[in-house]
């Protein structure tokens, strides 16, 4: 039987939401919360079950409030969100049928990632789950040769035999779990493939037959084929690739293109501070003005922003990150005009920040302000209907005065007499040029 062929049509019809709404929240929350040193804890820290199990037991939410998460999300402007629904110690935040390892089975005793379904949901945002393919608590996963797991190179493990297809039909069968019964789901965003365990070693073609089958518009992420690169970048990508390609930490140079040079889908996931997973020791936060900018920055490359927040053991998002996102949802107020439905603008960087483009509408979001006047480079002002700041819709006119007489190819406008742009973090100056409305 020939393998599925990767519908670029169908692709392209689900993936229109995504690339309209620019901007999420990753939300990296479980048992590492109580350790609070990160989700890698129980692997970097090689810690048995057993050593591991005292967070089982102990973890207690009491101040997990789901709605409250939604609306700091959606006041901040993000408009769909990635909840970790198991990570890599296997430990579920959702009542699975397949294990005892599950929240429902904590002193918490609920499921916990319907509770975020349903409160997302009610905001309006766009519902995503974030899955492990991954497992070291499940007997059949792989143990002592394996580069990750916590008991990477035990003597205990050397000659244990584990079954890896009984692993696969459990990890399939919790997709389906995840896949049947939270209604709609607009996001699957699953973590990660390495060395050999990637592609087919997961089974990946009859995995996402399966989640096509039963949630057809799913957005799917990258990592069943690779972490960074993926053959969406060919003319031929696999039935399993994803619809996305998920740069981690990082932020491409100039977007993602395929072989052809056309730009393709991609999100960059960053952390706020320098953690996933709640780490009560790392304050290093990213100021918010440096996160607009950088959001600015994946827009104007036609990619999107997963801006992740690590809630504590009691459920609450850190204060510095709430502090954070109600500072860049301030920005977002006034200037989300030039994010969503927002893209790469079909030109040249400026010099002092960055372009978006929605059809006959360009934004130039000035970063750095000028001396005297601003120019327009690769807009003729013939071209031009009109020119307002984006903040308050205040006209911006056009100069063509003594100053500008040798730049005749070029177009100023003047934003400012003051020597600090009216708005420190990213002016945002609207084009709107003649033509047809978009």
């Amino acid at each position: 039987m020939n393998a599925p062929i990767f519908d670029k049509t169908a692709h392209e019809k689900r993936m229109e939401w995504f690339m309209q709404a620019r901007f999420g929240m990753f939300i990296h929350w479980g048992l590492y919360a109580i350790p609070a040193r990160g989700e890698w804890h129980k692997g970097l820290q090689q810690m048995t079950d057993k050593a591991y199990q005292k967070y089982f037991d102990a973890f207690n939410p009491t101040q997990y409030d789901p709605k409250e998460w939604a609306r700091l999300a959606k006041a901040a402007g993000m408009k769909y969100a990635v909840l970790t629904t198991k990570h890599h110690d296997g430990f579920c935040m959702f009542d699975s049928a397949l294990t005892d390892y599950k929240v429902t089975n904590t002193k918490a005793g609920r499921d916990l990632v319907r509770e975020y379904v349903d409160a997302f949901r009610a905001e309006g945002l766009k519902v995503g789950f974030y899955y492990s393919i991954i497992d070291w608590h499940h007997p059949h996963y792989p143990h002592f040769n394996d580069p990750l797991h916590p008991r990477r190179g035990d003597p205990e493990y050397k000659d244990y035999k584990e079954d890896f297809d009984i692993y696969l039909d459990y990890m399939h069968g919790q997709v389906r779990e995840l896949c049947e019964n939270y209604g709609k789901i607009d996001i699957l965003w699953f973590d990660y493939s390495y060395g050999e365990m990637t592609g087919e070693k997961w089974r990946a073609t009859e995995l996402i037959k399966m989640v096509r089958s039963l949630q057809p518009n799913v957005i799917i992420d990258n990592r069943l084929e690779c972490q960074s690169e993926s053959s969406l970048n060919t003319d031929t990508p696999n039935y399993y690739s994803g619809d996305f390609i998920s740069p981690e930490q990082v932020l491409p140079p100039a977007g993602m293109f395929d072989n052809a040079g056309n730009r393709i889908p991609w999100e960059a996931c960053i952390t706020m501070n320098e953690h996933w997973g709640y780490s009560a020791h790392d304050k290093r936060f990213k100021p918010a003005d440096l996160l607009i900018r950088k959001l600015v920055e994946c827009v104007s490359k036609d990619g999107n922003l997963l801006l992740n927040v690590g809630p504590d053991a009691k459920g609450r998002i850190p204060a510095e990150s709430v502090e954070i996102l109600t500072q860049i949802g301030s920005w977002m107020k006034d200037n989300s005009e030039s994010i969503y439905h927002c893209g790469y603008a079909g030109m040249d960087k400026p010099e002092y920040g960055r372009l978006t483009r929605n059809g006959n509408k360009i934004y130039f979001h000035l970063m750095e302000n000028a001396i005297g006047l601003v120019p327009l480079a690769g807009i003729k002002k013939d071209d031009i209907k009109e020119i307002c700041r984006l903040a308050d819709g205040s006209e911006v006119k056009i100069v063509d005065d003594w100053r500008v007489h040798y730049f005749k190819d070029t177009t100023f406008i003047h934003v400012t007499d003051e020597p600090t742009l009216p708005d420190p973090i990213d002016t945002v100056i609207e084009i709107t040029l003649k033509g047809d409305e978009k």
